[in-house]
C-alpha cells in the first residue's frame, strides 16, 4: 500500500520479480511500518516509561482539549474526540518518538474560520484534510512546505497567539454574544467592560496567576544547583510534577468550585453547560446535512463553504507537525522521515472523522511534556488515548460543570509561548528584507488569518521570484565584455541577462565581443535556449562574437542539440579570452 512513498533510483533497472521482492522485504515493511523498528526491541523499562508519558501527557490534552473546542466553536466534547485516534494512529505509522498528535490551539482557530461552529463541517473537514495529507504523501508533494517561508511562519504563529489569547479575555470576563471577527472582538470587548461577571473575573485571574507562578516555578528547576541532596531532588519531583499537570489541576478546581456554587444554586460562573454523554459513535462523517430549520445542505455547498480551507488547513497542519518533530529529532538525536510523516497524519485524520474528531496536528507543548517526561517510543500515545477514552467513558456528566473562565486561562498560558517577540530584531540583524513578509502575514492575519498566510507566502514567492529572475552578475573589462553568472539561469533572468549583455558589447561604439561564463549554471530551459539564439544572430549581426565558458555537460548537451548559430564555447574564461583575441572581429 506505502510503496509509491518510497523510490529506489535502481527501481527503473530492476525486473519485476526483484521489484516485488524488494517490496515484500522486511526493510520495506519497516519504512512502511515504523513501529517493526522499535516493537522488536521493545522492554519493560520502556513501558515504564511510556506509561509515565503517555499519562502524563493524558492530563495534559484532556483540560487542552476541551479548551481548543471552545476555539474552534465545537462543544466541549469534540476535543476529546479529537484527542485519542492521533496517538494509536501515530504509534504504527509514525517515526518520532516524542510528537503527540491531537487539537491545538492554531489548528483550532483555523478551523474556527472555515466550518461555523457546525460539527457537520467539522468532522468532513477532518476526512478531506486527511485524504488530501495522504494523498500528499503519495505524490510526495511534500516540497510545497519549502514555500512557506520562516518568517511567515513565525509572522502567523504570533498573529495567531494575540488572536486566540484575546478571543479568550471575552471567557474571562464573563461576557457572551462578542463578535469573532478580531477588529471588533477588541472593540466590543473593551466597550462592554462594565457588564464583566465578577465570578468569572476573579477566577479566571486566580487560574491565570496560578498557571503562571507554576510555569516560572517549572523554569527556575533547570537553574539551581546539578547535585541536589535526595531531599531537594524529591522535592524538585513534585514541583515538576505539579507543573506538568497544572492544567489539569485548574480545571479539576475550578469544576469542584464551580459544582459547589451550583449545588447550592448559586449560578455566578459562566459554564460549559450541558454536553454528549460517552464515547463517539464509530461511523462514517455525513456527506450533507439538514439544518434546524429544515434547509438541505448538500456535499457540493459543504466544499464551496469550505473553500480555501481545504489547501490552509492540510498544509498548515503538516507543516506545524513536521516542524515540531523535527526540532524534537535534532534535539534527542533521530532523524525523521517527512514523507512518512504526512501519511501518519492524514490517515489519524481520516480514521479520526469515524469518530467525528475535528483536524490534527503535532502539539509543542504536548510534544515538550512527553519528551521532558522520558518517552522512549510512540507507544506513549496508546496511554494517552486511553486516558482520553476513560474521561470521555466516565467524566462528561462532570465537565458540563467546568467555568469557561478556567478554560480561557488554560488557553491563554498555552499560546503565551507562541508569541516571540524576539524574531523581529533577529530577522533585522540577519536580512531586513526579510520583515516584509513577516509584518504582511502578522498584519493581515488580524484581519483574516488565511489571507495572513496567503499574503505572507505570496510577497515570499515575489522576492524569491526576483532573486531568480534578477540573478547576481559579475561585470569586468578585459579588451572584451566578460560577464559572470554567480547563480544559476532559468528563463524568467534570461530577459536580465541578455538586456545586460547587449549594453556592455552590442550597444557601445563600436561594439565588441563577450565572454559568458556559465560555472555556476547547472540546467536552462527552452525559454534560454531561444534567447540565447536571437544574441547570437546579434552579435554575428554586428560582427563581434559570443563565447560561452565554464560549461557543464548537461548544459553542454542541451546548447549543442538547439545547434544554435555561431556558437563557441571554451572550457575555461583564459581559453575563451584568447579564442577571441585571436580572433580579427574582437575589437
Amino acid at each position: 500500500m506505502m510503496e509509491p512513498l518510497f523510490s529506489d533510483p535502481m527501481e527503473g533497472q530492476r525486473s519485476l520479480k526483484d521489484r516485488l521482492a524488494a517490496a515484500c522485504s522486511f526493510t520495506a515493511l519497516r519504512t512502511c511500518f515504523p513501529i517493526l523498528t522499535w516493537l522488536p526491541r521493545y522492554n519493560l523499562t520502556w513501558l515504564r516509561m511510556d506509561v509515565l508519558a503517555g499519562l502524563t501527557v493524558g492530563l495534559t490534552v484532556v483540560p487542552q482539549g476541551l479548551a481548543y473546542a471552545e476555539v474552534a466553536g465545537l462543544p466541549v466534547q469534540y476535543g476529546l474526540y479529537s484527542a485519542f485516534m492521533g496517538g494509536f494512529v501515530y504509534c504504527v505509522f509514525g517515526t518520532s518518538k516524542d510528537i503527540t498528535l491531537g487539537p491545538t490551539a492554531i489548528m483550532s482557530l483555523l478551523c474556527s474560520f472555515y466550518i461555523g461552529g457546525d460539527p457537520v463541517y467539522a468532522v468532513l473537514l477532518t476526512l478531506l484534510c486527511g485524504i488530501i495529507q495522504t494523498a500528499m504523501a503519495f505524490l510526495r508533494l511534500g516540497f510545497l512546505l519549502d514555500f512557506i517561508s520562516y518568517p511567515v511562519i513565525k509572522g502567523f504563529t504570533c498573529a495567531a497567539a494575540v488572536t486566540i489569547g484575546f478571543g479568550q479575555v471575552k471567557n474571562i470576563l464573563g461576557l457572551k454574544g462578542v463578535p469573532q471577527q478580531f477588529i471588533l472582538q477588541v472593540y466590543y470587548t473593551f466597550h462592554r467592560i462594565p457588564e464583566a461577571r465578577v465570578g468569572d473575573v476573579i477566577l479566571g485571574v486566580s487560574c491565570l496567576f496560578f498557571l503562571i507562578m507554576t510555569t516560572m516555578m517549572k523554569s527556575t528547576l533547570r537553574s539551581l544547583e546539578d547535585s541536589p541532596s535526595s531531599l531537594v531532588q524529591a522535592a524538585r519531583g513534585i514541583v515538576w510534577s505539579f507543573a506538568t499537570i497544572r492544567n489539569a489541576l485548574v480545571v479539576i478546581a475550578a469544576t469542584c468550585v464551580a459544582y459547589s456554587t451550583e449545588v447550592m444554586d448559586y449560578h455566578i460562573f459562566t459554564l460549559t453547560g450541558k454536553t454528549a454523554k460517552g464515547l463517539p459513535p464509530f461511523s462514517p462523517p455525513s456527506f450533507s446535512e439538514t439544518t434546524a430549520n429544515g434547509t438541505h445542505v448538500s456535499f457540493n455547498e459543504i466544499l464551496l463553504d469550505l473553500g480555501g480551507g481545504l489547501a490552509v488547513i492540510p498544509l498548515m497542519g503538516v507543516l506545524e507537525s513536521i516542524a515540531i518533530a523535527k526540532a524534537f529529532g535534532s534535539q534527542n538525536n533521530y532523524r525523521i522521515n517527512a514523507n512518512q510523516e504526512f501519511f501518519a497524519i492524514g490517515l489519524a485524520n481520516i480514521l479520526g472523522s469515524f469518530v467525528s474528531a475535528y483536524p490534527v496536528t503535532g502539539s509543542f507543548g504536548r510534544t515538550a511534556v512527553n519528551s521532558q517526561t522520558g518517552v522512549c517510543t510512540p507507544a506513549g500515545g496508546i496511554f494517552t488515548g486511553l486516558v482520553v477514552l476513560l474521561s470521555l467513558a466516565f467524566l462528561m456528566p462532570v465537565f458540563s460543570y467546568i467555568p469557561k473562565a478556567s478554560l480561557a486561562a488554560v488557553i491563554i498560558c498555552a499560546v503565551a509561548p507562541t508569541f516571540d517577540f524576539r524574531v523581529v530584531p533577529q530577522i533585522w540583524r540577519v536580512r531586513k528584507l526579510d520583515l516584509l513578509p513577516f509584518l504582511v502575514t502578522f498584519l493581515v492575519s488580524f484581519w483574516e488569518v488565511q489571507y495572513g498566510i496567503v499574503g505572507g507566502v505570496a510577497v515570499s514567492g515575489l522576492m524569491l521570484l526576483y532573486v531568480v529572475s534578477r540573478p547576481k552578475l559579475k561585470i569586468s573589462d578585459h579588451g572584451v565584455a566578460v560577464v559572470e553568472l554567480a547563480s544559476g539561469l532559468h528563463f524568467p533572468a534570461i530577459e536580465h541577462l541578455s538586456r545586460v549583455l547587449r549594453t556592455h558589447a552590442l550597444h557601445v561604439s563600436p561594439p565588441r565581443s563577450a565572454v559568458l561564463d556559465c560555472h555556476h549554471v547547472s540546467s536552462i530551459d527552452y525559454t534560454v535556449v531561444n534567447e540565447l539564439k536571437d544574441l547570437l544572430k546579434q552579435f554575428k549581426l554586428h560582427d563581434v562574437s559570443l563565447v560561452f565558458t565554464g560549461l557543464k555537460p548537461s548544459v553542454l548537451e542541451v546548447l549543442l542539440a538547439a545547434e544554435l548559430p555561431g556558437f563557441i564555447y571554451k572550457d575555461s574564461m583564459e581559453a575563451g579570452l584568447q579564442t577571441l583575441s585571436n580572433s580579427p572581429h574582437s575589437d
